[in-house]
């Protein structure tokens, strides 16, 4: 209805807000800065989300994060008071091991990554070592002389947030990674988390450590791909006209919206405010145009009073 203008939901007569609010059946919403941060869902988002699945639409809560398992995303949105089922969380980890799963993958998968990961390939069955903690204890020479050794039986390296990521994990992966018969899959690639005092490399950071060692580019499950996108119309029947994104953060969420064909809201409670978007809204750069979303809003409860 208002592709990529950037405009103010608080602009709109009443009817017009109702009416985009009934132009969608699906809705994908990212999660931190959404509807929760941290530990705490954010004011009148369940109560957005729970209204929505009362009218009938379809929610999914997809999210980058690929540190843990669905079941323990579940567990957090149902503490929060979100009336969601398991069917509705995609995480990367989840996505990860799907993409294994539909590629016919029964071999050994390495992990860079979380134990999201490592609960998610085993509920599917497939094997996979490098887990916790794996560090220098006498030397590099040592290391790649001594006690390297690689599992013939890994076809898969995935790498997601690992915050035991060192110099002999990103030694093991690539080298599997060397393979050109191995698989490459990565959760996602978020650049980084900025707290009040300091700098957390995201993802993407370590993704780029292995692919450049490696040489060779990972097949990225999150978003900004349209991966989930075509996991979501084959496992669920979504209309990516009939659907909305919701995220605070354009180069992930908004960008996903672009990139499959989606319907996109900015709520200005986590990463970026409307204040971003107007550059990208006056540039020629394409690329800076694809990150615009349709509709803007201060935060998510914002649309509580217009849901039927």
């Amino acid at each position: 209805m208002f592709r990529q203008t950037a405009t103010r939901l608080q602009s709109l007569p009443r009817e017009k807000v109702k009416a985009f609010i009934n132009s969608f059946d699906t809705v994908l919403t990212d999660c931190d800065g959404v509807i929760w941060l941290f530990n705490d869902a954010l004011a009148g988002a369940p109560n957005v989300i729970n209204r929505f699945l009362e009218t009938g639409k379809k929610v999914f809560f997809v999210t980058n994060n690929s540190t843990k398992s669905r079941d323990e995303f579940l567990k957090k949105a149902t503490d929060l008071g979100f009336n969601m089922t398991r069917d509705g969380i995609i995480s990367t980890a989840y996505l990860a091991a799907q993409y294994l799963k539909h590629q016919g993958f029964s071999r050994t998968a390495y992990i860079v990554g979380s134990q999201g990961i490592v609960q998610e390939l085993d509920a599917v069955g497939i094997k996979n070592i490098g887990f916790g903690p794996d560090v220098l204890k006498n030397g590099l020479g040592s290391f790649v002389n001594e006690e390297l050794e690689k599992n013939p039986e890994v076809g898969a390296v995935v790498v997601g947030f690992d915050e035991h990521f060192s110099f002999p994990k990103l030694i093991r992966a690539c080298s599997y990674a060397d393979d050109p018969e191995c698989l490459f899959v990565a959760t996602n690639t978020d650049e980084r988390f900025p707290l009040a005092h300091c700098v957390i490399p995201g993802t993407g950071a370590i993704v780029r450590c292995v692919e450049t060692a490696a040489e060779r580019k990972a097949f990225i499950v999150g978003k900004p791909n349209p991966y989930i996108c075509e996991a979501l119309i084959k496992e669920h029947n979504v209309n990516p006209a009939r659907t909305l994104m919701i995220g605070d953060r354009c180069n992930t969420d908004i960008l996903l919206g672009t990139n499959c064909g989606f319907q996109t809201l900015l709520v200005e409670t986590g990463i970026h405010k409307e204040c971003d978007v107007k550059s990208w809204l006056a540039s020629n750069d394409p690329e800076e145009r694809k990150l615009v979303p349709d509709v803007i809003t201060s935060k998510l409860a914002d649309l509580l009073e217009y849901i039927d």
